[in-house]
C-alpha cells in the first residue's frame, strides 16, 4: 500500500455491528481502529480520568463531578460541573491529532463532522430493528424485549449527541458517503463494499 492517508469514519445504529466492521476493515487495510481508545487519549490531554470519559461517551448530557470519577491530575480544575460541550472538544482535539498523525479509522463521536475538513470516506453501518435486536441478543444473551428496549435507547443517546454538537441529522444518507445495511452483507461483506466504494473513489489505494 502506498503512503497515502486513509482516514474512514464509521456511524452506525447500535446493533448493526459497525464495531465489527470498522475491526475487518482495520486489519485489512493494516491501519489503527480508534473507538474506545479515543476515550483514553482524551482523558490523557484533558487530565480528567477515563471513567469520567467512558461514563459520559456519546452523550450531551452535563454530568457532575464525585468521588466516582476523580479528576486525577485536573483536580485543580475549579468548576463543580462540565458541560458535555467541553468533553466534545476534548475528545474531538485526540480525533484530528490522530487524523493527523497518519491513516486511521474512527468508529462513532461524530468523527465525520470533526473531519469535514480534512478528505474522509463517511460511512454509516444501519440494519432492520428486529436484525439489530436478534444480535444484541446472541451477544448478551438477554431476551427480546430488554435487547428492542436497549437498541432504541442506545440509538436515541446517539442520534441526541450527534445531532448536538453537530447541528445535522444522525443517520440521514446526505450525511455519509456510504450507508449499508449490514443486514444484508454481514460484516466481511460490509468490509469488502467498504474498500471497493473507497477504492473507486479515490479515498483507498
Amino acid at each position: 500500500m502506498d503512503d497515502k492517508r486513509i482516514l474512514i469514519n464509521i456511524g452506525r445504529q447500535y446493533g448493526a455491528g459497525g464495531k465489527g466492521v470498522a475491526a475487518v476493515l482495520g486489519e485489512r487495510l493494516g491501519i489503527p481502529v480508534y473507538d474506545n481508545e479515543l476515550l483514553q487519549k482524551a482523558a490523557e490531554e484533558s487530565g480528567f480520568s477515563p471513567a469520567f470519559f467512558r461514563k459520559s461517551d456519546e452523550r450531551r448530557r452535563l454530568w457532575r463531578f464525585g468521588g466516582l470519577f476523580g479528576l486525577n491530575k485536573a483536580s485543580s480544575y475549579a468548576p463543580s460541573a462540565i458541560d458535555g460541550t467541553e468533553l466534545f472538544k476534548f475528545q474531538s482535539q485526540a480525533i484530528r491529532d490522530i487524523a493527523a498523525k497518519g491513516s486511521a479509522i474512527f468508529v462513532g463521536r461524530a468523527s465525520d463532522y470533526v473531519l469535514r475538513d480534512m478528505e474522509c470516506l463517511d460511512v454509516f453501518i444501519c440494519a432492520p430493528l428486529e436484525a439489530r435486536v436478534a444480535r444484541v441478543c446472541r451477544h448478551t444473551g438477554m431476551d427480546a424485549a430488554e435487547a428492542e428496549k436497549l437498541v432504541q435507547k442506545k440509538d436515541r443517546t446517539r442520534g441526541e449527541y450527534y445531532n448536538f454538537f453537530t447541528f445535522g441529522n444522525w443517520g440521514v444518507a446526505s450525511n455519509y458517503d456510504l450507508c449499508i445495511d449490514s443486514s444484508l452483507l454481514g460484516i466481511e461483506g460490509c468490509a469488502d463494499l467498504v474498500i471497493e466504494f473507497g477504492r473507486r473513489a479515490g479515498l483507498i489505494p
